[in-house]
């Protein structure tokens, strides 16, 4: 992203710590030539919100976990400049009646100030981290299950429309509603019912938003997120799977008990209370899906010190920065991306297999399809998925960095829909729609010239058949691309699909 021209934070480090009811988080960045990288990320289970008596005092022993936890955090904030350094803490110091007894402490072991904040401006930092690193399109409901809160807004681009803070959290459930880690059917019911008393209230209000996607910021939808991984379903959440894990919650009986293929070790202990309020709100909020965001809290503190930063589209932030990185002829990709983009638009107006994803993922595959070349031309496309799969992709969701990554894959050669298999039927049509346009936009612009990309258009027919009608008769405008063409519809032909050109 040299291309911002940003000079007020060059190759400066920024750190971001959050307080929350059931971790401490610290983020630090260095910002250079308007890029932001991730250079270390810390995080520890202090389980605040358990230690709140019933006159929300906390108690010495909670007290006690969290300042040893920023004794180990203070080392490194000693690296970075005081004017960069941000402080907050939520729900759980928010409702303490003797939150002195670990803000002075703390302070002084931290050596900086602590922002105790509201759940308003929790919630509109929340949102603001989710805007930054993923894009949205549209009105976007976004949720994050907190210890002891839970912050819902919407919002569009990066304008916060609508926000509460609810005093529902993982922690506070798991104690009042499965005592002693003691799961039952009655306990879901009883938390999911008062979830209820706390969203409905706001149910009309963000009905009215009328938003096109729902992202989940970490915690308790991240951890369902592994799950399906883990148990080989890409796809987003939905509230059957809520279900399904409700279920082998009640079969478990007792949290000890408790083993789910892919919920990590660290969730366990806490997670059937943030199942709980999660089914509540796909419930009274009418949620079809969520997908995960990529960031929360922690970025929207980040963002919110870097005032000056530029806020342009994070998605084509992304992508420019790995064309940077990875040394991607950057004309040869937007020429690729523009082809595959407009291709798709002409798929999508006939075909019942698109949704908003389907443009996104396809012209961000089209920009990086090129991405393998770092390493070398042979399989160069399986070096660019594996590059994809480890490296940061700002301003898309979990699950479209994935839909993106198998698409490089795919755009070369032969055609193994096995990679595809984990995705659910109307995701997996939707991406061999994009992995075909993807396939014929980077055998369309082989001549690396504007000037020499054919003209042409998709026309799919009643009976499914692809047909690429173009403007030439490309056997002598462009003989070598009519040539691999051919090749293409035999490839196709044998995945299952009729491709023909007129």
């Amino acid at each position: 992203m040299s291309e911002l021209g940003y000079s007020a934070f060059q190759d400066e480090y920024y750190a971001a710590v959050d307080l929350g009811s059931n971790s401490f988080h610290m983020v630090i960045v260095r910002v250079l030539a308007g890029s932001v990288q991730i250079v270390s990320k810390n995080k520890q289970k202090v389980r605040l919100a358990a230690g709140l008596g019933e006159n929300n005092t906390l108690d010495a022993q909670s007290i006690e976990r969290g300042l040893n936890c920023l004794k180990n955090f203070a080392e490194k904030l000693q690296d970075i400049p005081a004017r960069n350094i941000k402080i907050v803490a939520t729900a759980t110091l928010r409702l303490a009646t003797n939150v002195s007894d670990f803000i002075s402490p703390a302070e002084s072991i931290l050596a900086h100030k602590i922002n105790i904040i509201s759940g308003e401006e929790e919630a509109r930092q929340i949102y603001l981290g989710v805007a930054y690193t993923s894009a949205n399109q549209g009105n976007t409901l976004v949720i994050d299950i907190g210890g002891a809160s839970t912050e819902v807004i919407v919002g569009r681009d990066l304008q916060p429309l609508y926000l509460t803070s609810l005093n529902i959290g993982c922690v506070t459930y798991m104690e009042r509603y499965f005592s002693q880690g003691s799961l039952s059917q009655s306990g879901f019911d009883k938390a999911i019912a008062h979830a209820h008393t706390q969203i409905d209230e706001h149910r009309d209000t963000f009905g009215c938003f009328d938003w096109q996607q729902c992202l989940g910021a970490s915690g308790t939808p991240q951890a369902v997120v592994s799950i399906l991984v883990k148990q080989g379903v890409n796809d987003a959440i939905r509230l059957d799977y809520l279900y399904d894990l409700m279920r082998l919650c009640v079969d478990a009986k007792h949290i000890d008990n408790l083993s789910i293929k892919g919920l990590p070790a660290s969730r366990q202990a806490i997670f059937p209370g943030g199942l709980a309020i999660l089914i509540a709100l796909f419930q009274s909020l009418d949620i079809n899906n969520m997908q995960i965001s990529g960031g929360a809290l922690r970025e929207g503190i980040l963002y919110g010190m870097l005032e000056n930063y530029q806020k342009s589209d994070r998605r084509e932030q992304g992508i420019n920065q790995l064309i940077a990185r990875f040394h991607i002829d950057p004309s040869h990709s937007k020429r690729c991306q523009t082809l595959a983009i407009n291709m798709c638009r002409e798929m999508c107006q006939q075909s019942d297999f698109c949704d908003f994803d389907t443009e996104v993922i396809t012209g961000a595959a089209a920009a990086l399809h090129e991405l393998g070349l770092h390493i070398g031309y042979k399989a160069y496309h399986q070096h660019g998925a594996y590059i994809l799969s480890h490296v940061e992709l700002t301003g898309f969701t979990t699950l479209q960095r994935k839909m993106i990554t198998d698409l490089v894959s795919m755009h070369r050669q032969e055609i193994d829909l096995s990679i595809l298999d984990s995705y659910q039927d109307a995701l997996r049509q939707m991406l061999i729609n994009a992995m075909r346009i993807l396939r014929i936009s980077i055998i369309l612009v082989n001549r690396r010239k504007d000037e020499a990309v054919p003209r042409g258009h998709l026309l799919i027919d009643s009976n499914e058949v692809w047909h690429l009608e173009f403007e030439q008769d490309m056997k002598i405008a462009h003989p070598l691309i009519h040539t691999e063409l051919m090749h293409e519809c035999w490839l196709q032909h044998k995945a299952g699909w009729q491709l023909v050109l007129t």
